[in-house]
């Protein structure tokens, strides 16, 4: 199975290749330049293999919660390759992703959702599968709900909001595509996948700013 994998919910711009077991990803700070470089660097990593988006079998991309303007590119990038192709589309979990990427068993994966608020889930691998100990939600850092028992934070919501009452965290983990394609795959070959019309992003949030009357109570 080949698959390629996006990921643009944050400041980082990444895009992997997975082939039969193997991943390639390569990764940028994009800033707010995620839709001018996704796609050239998508191309330039099938190219380094000698691929073409006709010999994909599927395409995985970071569904949120995130960035709506990163998650948005993303899953329209999805779409865009999937669609005239008639390939499968799976959306994975921005926390989740996270999760998969900092490399410990039970994470508390929050990022900065602006607005004074975090994006967060609590997640612990178990028979090689992440489960939700807390399912993604916004709050505001001060209601963060944590779980009991001893959990390691990552993301860049500590970065900005501190440990939020963990002893540990690493704010500097961030998900990538080379996660989402770890993730998408077992899912893509066990079939779910969906039609690229049907995918979306995962908002969880759905207010994008503050009203005026919100900002001068500020």
């Amino acid at each position: 199975m080949r698959f390629v994998a996006l990921e643009t919910s944050t400041q980082w711009c990444s895009v992997a290749l997975w082939r039969d077991g193997e991943i390639a990803g390569v990764e940028r700070r994009a800033g707010t330049r995620h839709s001018e470089l996704a796609l050239p660097m998508l191309h330039a990593l099938l190219r380094r293999f000698q691929l073409s988006p006709e010999n994909l079998d599927a395409v995985a991309f970071g569904a949120g919660p995130g960035s709506f303007t990163g998650l948005r590119i993303a899953c329209g990038l999805a779409q865009g390759l999937a669609l005239p192709r008639g390939l499968p589309v799976l959306g994975v979990s921005t926390l989740e992703a996270l999760a998969e990427e900092s490399g410990v068993p039970r994470v508390v994966a929050c990022i900065d959702a602006r607005m004074r608020e975090v994006y967060y889930a609590a997640l612990q691998r178990e028979d090689g599968r992440w489960r939700e100990a807390i399912p993604p939600t916004c709050a505001a850092p001060a209601k963060l709900s944590l779980p009991p028992g001893d959990w390691i934070g990552a993301g860049n919501g500590f970065a900005v909001y501190g440990n939020l009452g963990l002893k540990k965290v690493l704010p500097e983990v961030h998900p990538t595509a080379v996660a989402v394609a770890r993730l998408a795959a077992p899912r893509l070959a066990a079939g779910e996948g969906v039609d690229a019309a049907l995918a979306a992003p995962l908002y969880v949030r759905d207010k994008v700013a503050f009203t005026k009357a919100e900002l001068g109570r500020q």
